[in-house]
């Protein structure tokens, strides 16, 4: 049951910063430069091992305990999604102490070890078995998760640039590009840096279309939602988070559903407003906020999510926002069960690895030729940067979540067949555009600032980790309408 005391209003989470230099002080992130292999304890030896490094940094790197749990019986899902995003919150903790303990590092290797993640492991291995014992008291109860506690230190790849005239100040790896003479460009020091970003016009065409058979659903639905204009905020997420504040530890943009945070149960997105031009959609649409690294100061600067936990700069509102209903290649689509839950791409996908990234990157004049997962696109002139997220196309016919937000929906195969036992739905296909300079990667973003995704702290602001969150909320009769449009090769909207 959803706590009505503690619903937010839509004022406190429609909240816009003006536009004002800062530059990170001493609370601010600094880069933090250790190396630890996967296999490390404090009392490996050799020269590379747990050792203060002269140029790169490191992120702490714990398995994804979500993604393992296929099967949570009803009873236990509520404490088992507040332990999940527990685990989230002590990772996040974990790497903002890492980042302001550098001085302590440098006098004692060991430190990161000994007091951040030893004690990040005992704080897991507690979640992780009342997550056991919750399932346990219903169901069997899941063996070998402890083998999930244990977190390791990684190298991250970033170099950040030498000292350009006369050095960084003080703050200089904690306030990112934002202390104007600062080399290391990044959020507070621990992303984006210039190897994040690629020049779209020297990279190879990688596009590939497949075929569709004459059985293939060519329509189209179009619902207008807008691009957020209203700046409906917020750094929950219902879906992997239900009932915990700042359960995603970065800001979203939300378009669609008006009445969507940590606290929104399904009779609040059923009877909530929305953006959309058919008011038959109250599906909720959200993603994680673009920002410049230009030193405005927004008005989550001081807050966990934004500032306070290396969410920093300007948001960026897209200029277009396009909300596309597809069909499928090899035939005719089902209608989405109401209040299907859907996210595509994986927002841990720099330490998970990339099995589940699927949000791509491209510019305008370029998209049909060119997607790219792992790097940010410098457009050329008169060229704008695109986000592209292809949602999972296949149901498994019975059910509209499931424990790791995946398994009850799929991928289609490369042919566009799916899996027996699933069947195609119209699939969304989310477009957003965005006016945004290309920096200046040979200054480190002095000249023209960055820009980066809003991420998980320990994320480093990867665009790897870009990701897209779905909730149906169609009326029947208009998903009715749309499954029809699709199936008869019209264009709807």
């Amino acid at each position: 049951m959803r706590r009505n005391t503690r619903k937010r209003s839509n004022t406190a989470r429609r909240a816009v910063g003006a536009a004002a230099a800062v530059a990170i002080g001493a609370g601010g992130l600094v880069a933090v430069n250790i190396y630890a292999s996967a296999g490390e304890t404090s009392t490996s030896k050799g020269p590379a091992q747990n050792q203060v490094l002269a140029a790169g940094t490191s992120t702490i790197d714990c398995p994804d305990v979500g993604q393992k749990l296929t099967s949570v019986p009803a009873q236990a899902k509520a404490q088992v999604d507040r332990e999940l995003a527990l685990l989230d919150k002590q990772i996040s903790e974990a790497y903002q102490r890492l980042s302001t303990s550098q001085r302590a590092i440098q006098q004692d290797p060991n430190f990161a070890q000994n007091a951040i993640v030893g004690p990040l492991k005992d704080k897991r291995k507690a979640a992780i078995d009342r997550i056991a014992i919750a399932i346990g008291r219903v169901a069997a109860k899941p063996q070998g998760l402890d083998a999930l506690a244990a977190c390791t230190l990684r190298p991250t790849g970033n170099q950040p640039a030498p000292a350009q005239g006369g050095g960084a100040n003080q703050g200089g790896n904690q306030g990112g590009n934002q202390g104007g003479n600062n080399p290391n460009a990044g959020v507070a020091g621990n992303g984006p840096v210039a190897a994040d970003f690629v020049d779209i016009t020297k990279v190879k065409p990688n596009v590939r279309t497949p075929a569709r058979s004459a059985q293939a659903s060519k329509g189209t639905f179009v619902t207008k939602c807008g691009v957020n204009a209203n700046k409906l905020y917020n750094s929950d997420n219902v879906i992997v988070a239900p009932g915990v504040t700042n359960g995603a530890h970065h800001m979203h943009d939300y378009v669609g559903n008006q009445d969507n945070d940590a606290f929104s149960s399904d009779q609040d997105l059923a009877k909530a407003g929305t953006s959309c031009r058919n008011k038959g959609d109250r599906s909720s649409y959200f993603w994680p906020v673009l920002r410049l690294q230009d030193g405005t100061k927004e008005f989550d600067a001081a807050q966990q999510g934004g500032g306070a936990e290396g969410n920093t700069g300007r948001i960026l509102t897209a200029k277009q926002a396009t909300l596309n209903f597809v069909g499928s290649p090899r035939g005719k689509v089902v209608a989405m069960p109401r209040l299907l839950r859907i996210i595509t791409g994986d927002a841990k996908a720099f330490v998970n690895g990339p099995a589940n990234a699927n949000a791509s990157w491209s510019c305008t004049g370029f998209e049909n030729k060119v997607q790219l997962k792992d790097k940010y696109p410098l457009c050329p002139a008169g060229s704008d940067v695109v986000r592209t997220f292809k949602f999972q196309s296949c149901w498994d016919g019975k059910n509209i979540d499931s424990a790791n937000h995946r398994t009850h929906v799929a991928f289609a195969d490369a042919n566009g067949n799916c899996a027996a036992g699933f069947k195609a739905i119209p699939q969304l296909v989310q477009r957003l555009v965005y006016d945004v300079d290309a920096p200046s990667v040979k200054d480190n973003g002095k000249t023209r600032p960055f820009y980066s995704l809003d991420s998980f702290p320990e994320q480093q602001h990867k665009p790897v980790t870009d990701h897209g969150d779905f909730i149906n909320v169609f009326d029947q009769k208009l998903m009715n309408k749309a499954v029809q449009c699709i199936n008869t090769g019209r264009k709807c909207s």
